[in-house]
């Protein structure tokens, strides 16, 4: 009799540890990103809503960005004027210092110009580059941050890899979306 209430007292527990497993799984898909192991900075793995950024103290840096700076006027206006031609890949480390840097220049104009946060997709990699869908490989993402221009049928029309071709990536992005 003891050991059948043992073997139901196991059976239960591999129970609950598997529904507990498949809750967390469950979890993480729906949130549509994941955290994963590292030994010197959180690193979020998959689509980040930008929300997460702002509110989580581990990306401090996020909110401390922010407040320098101001965006590039002209890009402010293309964002503005063609808003409804495009939308942004974001592909980024949370682990990167220039993600870090440029993550809230890129969000200062989509702020400033009122560009729709649903247009954008913010992207977390790992360390070596990839996405848990593999979809840096779709769009080849050598470098983090790498902020892609899409037009309304989801074709690429340029991006900005890292600071870009004068270290102004709220400029350079604005011109891209001017000749829309």
């Amino acid at each position: 009799m003891r050991k059948q209430h043992i073997t139901a007292l196991l059976l239960a527990a591999l129970i609950a540890t598997g529904a507990s497993n498949c809750s967390i799984a469950k979890k993480a898909a729906a949130q549509g990103y994941q955290t994963i192991p590292d030994s010197e900075a959180k690193v979020l793995i998959g689509q980040i809503p930008r929300s997460v950024l702002e509110n989580d103290t581990a990306f401090a840096w996020f909110k401390n960005n922010m407040r320098f700076g101001s965006a590039d006027a002209a890009a402010v206006q293309a964002f503005t004027a063609r808003a409804k031609q495009f939308s942004v890949i974001v592909y980024a480390g949370t682990w990167c210092h220039d993600s870090q840097n440029l993550l809230p220049v890129f969000f200062r104009l989509v702020d400033k110009s009122g560009y729709p946060l649903d247009k954008v997709k913010l992207v977390g990699v790992d360390r070596n580059k990839k996405a848990p869908d593999g979809s840096h490989e779709r769009w080849n993402i050598i470098n983090v941050p790498t902020f892609i221009v899409l037009d309304n049928n989801g074709k690429e029309v340029a991006r900005v890899v890292e600071y870009g071709k004068y270290g102004v990536i709220d400029k350079e992005l604005g011109e891209i979306v001017s000749r829309l």
